[in-house]
């Protein structure tokens, strides 16, 4: 193999290549194979590295998605857990309402409870029976006018709230009997009822679709 001198380098013609020293196309090859070497780097894998970056920022995001729809999944299922709690509540809470059959015992209760604790009925005036919020029960208001001590009255109101099914007192108002010599009071209120409505009359006191408008005349003939 040819040495490698200083005189090679100093001695070649750029226009006849085919003429140079061994050592000098030697190291030419390999300047132009580095060089290319570092196109291709350039290039060709600072391409693929910007690549591989977009990809792990892209990984990146996706795994925060995960992350974020893994959280909403699992509160959706406490959500779920929520919603079912609120409906074995909502159910608990219908059956405290009567059924139609059940409001004139629920009458009697209300006027036992007041016999029981020794007062005397002055008024029990049902008002009928009304739609309630949101249309989905009957509420039974009822007037009540009761004779008492003020202890066997306030025992009455707690008796009263005590009751299996619901009933609510509105408007209640508290006044000295005149000439009483017992110091007996009477206790105006408006009791109310509930129950719940049954199929046929939900289906019943729905909104009904507005009639279309009537179609307009023909115009005239000329």
């Amino acid at each position: 193999m040819a040495a490698f001198k200083l005189e090679d380098f100093q001695n070649i013609d750029p226009n006849n290549v085919g003429n140079w020293p061994i050592p000098v196309k030697i190291v030419v090859i390999l300047l132009v194979c580095i060089l290319a070497a570092g196109a291709g780097f350039y290039f060709i894998t600072q391409e693929q590295l910007a690549e591989l970056d977009k990809k792990e920022q892209e990984e990146t995001k996706l795994k925060e998605e995960f992350r974020t729809k893994q959280g909403e999944a699992n509160s959706l299922e406490k959500l779920r857990e929520q919603l079912k709690q609120i409906e074995d509540s909502f159910k608990e809470l219908l059956k405290k309402l009567p059924t139609e059959t059940e409001v004139p015992g629920l009458l009697v209760d209300i006027s036992q409870t007041g016999l029981a604790n020794g007062l005397n009925f002055e008024l029990f005036q049902p008002l009928g029976e009304r739609d309630g919020q949101g249309g989905f029960y009957k509420e039974l208001p009822i007037k009540l006018r009761v004779r008492g001590t003020y202890h066997a009255l306030g025992k009455f109101v707690s008796d009263i709230a005590l009751l299996q099914r619901i009933v609510t007192q509105h408007n209640i108002t508290i006044a000295p009997v005149p000439n009483s010599k017992s110091g007996d009071l009477t206790l105006d209120t408006t009791a109310k009822t509930y129950r719940y409505k049954d199929a046929e009359e939900e289906k019943a006191s729905a909104p009904k679709p507005a009639a279309p408008p009537p179609a307009a005349a023909p115009a005239p003939k000329k």
